[in-house]
């Protein structure tokens, strides 16, 4: 399939116009440079810093009680973007079926790409499979998600029955 790219009409007298200034030749507007990257991106940079800073002086972070690698919490968590793993890790009786089922998911991420392409269709709903697949690994990482933050006895069944 050919791609249709969008041409600039060249006989156009106000394109003609810009294009003599030095301008136009974007089809929309000014240069990058040095309109944008001369003057405005060092004003956004040193803005967002000044706001990091500022932010810091105002609410800065409150340190905690001093760490002790002898007293272990009751329920250690990991991050909450780690929490399916976790869960995995939890609810598998054997620790060496854990680690081989957490290898299956980036290797089910890397068949992603090969899954997208069987269709041709752009509309999630033109195509049923990458989109079976994509809703059902998004529910089953939420549900071992939500389950790694109850006891073990609860977390398969998230409390519910």
């Amino acid at each position: 399939m050919a791609k249709i790219l969008k041409q600039p009409d060249l006989s156009d007298p106000q394109l003609q116009e810009k294009l003599k200034k030095g301008m136009g030749h974007n089809y929309y507007g000014e240069p990058a440079w040095p309109n944008d990257l001369l003057y405005m991106f060092p004003i956004v940079i040193m803005g967002t810093i000044s706001l990091v800073i500022g932010l810091a002086v105002l609410d800065p972070a409150m340190v905690g009680e001093p760490s002790n690698p002898f007293a272990t919490p009751l329920e250690i968590l990991p991050e909450w973007y780690l929490y399916p793993v976790f869960q995995i890790l939890r609810v598998v009786p054997s620790k060496l079926l854990g680690v081989l089922l957490q290898t299956l998911i980036p290797l089910g991420l890397i068949l992603v790409p090969f899954i997208e392409n069987v269709n041709k269709f752009q509309n999630p709903f033109r195509r049923p499979v990458a989109t079976s697949v994509f809703l059902f690994g998004t529910l089953v990482t939420l549900w071992l998600g939500i389950g790694a933050t109850f006891p073990i006895d609860k977390s398969l069944t998230l409390g519910l029955f």
